[in-house]
């Protein structure tokens, strides 16, 4: 009879074991999935700034050339 339990407890044991494994797999995966979008957020709020800035001087060099009428 513990021969039984034995062999069950090696299964149960084992069963555990895999889906601890595979939760284990799955929650590595999603915090290099986080680590990712945290980076690609990073990278976007950062070009939409340079963006901005490039787009405002821009703004200000057309208008401070344009109240000087053009030579021709």
């Amino acid at each position: 009879m513990t021969e039984t339990q034995s062999k069950a407890r090696i299964q149960a044991e084992a069963a555990f074991g895999k889906t601890q494994s595979q939760f284990l797999a799955r929650s590595r995966i999603i915090s290099e999935n986080d680590a990712v979008v945290q980076e690609r957020d990073e990278k976007t709020m950062r070009l939409r700034a340079l963006r901005m800035a490039k787009e405002a001087d821009a703004n200000t060099n057309s208008s401070s050339t344009s109240a000087y009428p053009a030579k021709d």
